[in-house]
């Protein structure tokens, strides 16, 4: 079998997880390669450890940068700490008045307030550096490859972390607009209302497209091994908490030679994961990858990984 319905034009987000050292990189770009043929394509790196540059033998950074030799495929590697730095810069003034007219805190604790993460935050501003791209409108598909599970789990579940922070801060304004109501009569909205606005609607606006499979598809990527297989089904499991449910799974490095002693052990050793996955993941379309006799590496061997995810090639 190979990828299915990707070429949809309604399609616009990609997101690629799964445990380390799967390969979900590889497959990322790889499957951006494919896009790439018939729709202006950006792969976008979440990934603390980015993996684009070594992957792709091309520096990629915080700026979107065309790949060389591909005409329709460009790359940015997201820096969390960057997004929140520019979230930080943007907003500070709205911040400080928040704890200002919120709390009993004075100057010297807001600072330091302000200098810590507001929980969620930084996977929030990740995930907004991307819907951002995609509202701008400028590529037809946005490939993204997010860190191991862990971090993955929480790119897709820091929409509800930042929720309940605005509802905090929320409270917090309510306070205070109730002492400003009973003393001055009336209330009038400011630059913190409006910046809690911005949020709840950015809260909004990634929950709606994680959640609509028209738009957006999650593709995990496992490996025949008995690691990879529970942590795939535990990620699938939080994925569903938050509604969403990816249809195709790619299984990698699966051994298909019996050319010598090693691989036929290897072959024989995967065989029980290969029907576990089949079995446990029995409703998705399962893409198998066969492992490749040196590093998935540059476009040569990229594009030759292409052909397995896109080509049924068997």
């Amino acid at each position: 079998m190979a990828l299915t319905g990707l070429e949809n034009e309604k399609l616009s987000l990609l997101i690629f997880g799964g445990k380390g050292g799967v390969g979900k990189t590889s497959c990322a770009i790889a499957s951006a390669l494919a896009l790439s043929e018939n729709f202006k394509t950006l792969l976008i790196s979440a990934d603390p450890a980015h993996s684009l540059s070594d992957c792709l033998e091309q520096n990629i950074g915080y700026k979107v940068v065309k790949i060389a030799g591909i005409e329709n495929l460009s790359a940015i590697e997201v820096v969390a700490e960057e997004a929140m730095s520019e979230f930080l810069n943007g907003h500070r003034s709205e911040l400080k008045k928040l704890l200002t007219t919120s709390t009993n805190l004075d100057d010297d604790d807001i600072e330091e307030m302000l200098a810590l993460s507001v929980p969620g935050i930084d996977e929030v501003m990740s995930f907004k550096t991307i819907l951002d791209f995609i509202e701008a409108g400028d590529y037809d598909k946005y490939v993204v490859d997010t860190a191991p599970t862990g971090h993955a789990l929480r790119l897709i579940s820091s929409p509800e972390m930042l929720d309940e922070w605005i509802k905090m801060a929320a409270r917090m304004r309510w306070k205070y607009r109730y002492m400003i109501t009973s003393f001055s009569g009336s209330y009038q909205h400011d630059e913190v209302d409006a910046l809690l606005l911005s949020l709840k609607k950015t809260v909004k606006r990634i929950e709606s497209i994680l959640r609509d499979k028209t738009r957006c598809e999650f593709i995990p990527v496992c490996i025949p091994e008995a690691m990879a297989v529970n942590e795939t089904e535990r990620l699938l499991g939080e994925l569903s908490k938050t509604g969403i449910k990816p249809q195709q799974i790619i299984v990698n490095n699966v051994m298909v030679s019996e050319g010598c002693s090693f691989c036929t052990k290897r072959k024989n050793s995967q065989l029980p994961y290969l029907r576990e996955i089949s079995e446990k993941f029995r409703n998705m379309n399962m893409v198998q990858v066969p492992v490749f006799p040196e590093e998935v590496k540059g476009l040569n061997a990229l594009s030759e990984m292409k052909k397995y995810l896109f080509e049924d090639k068997k």
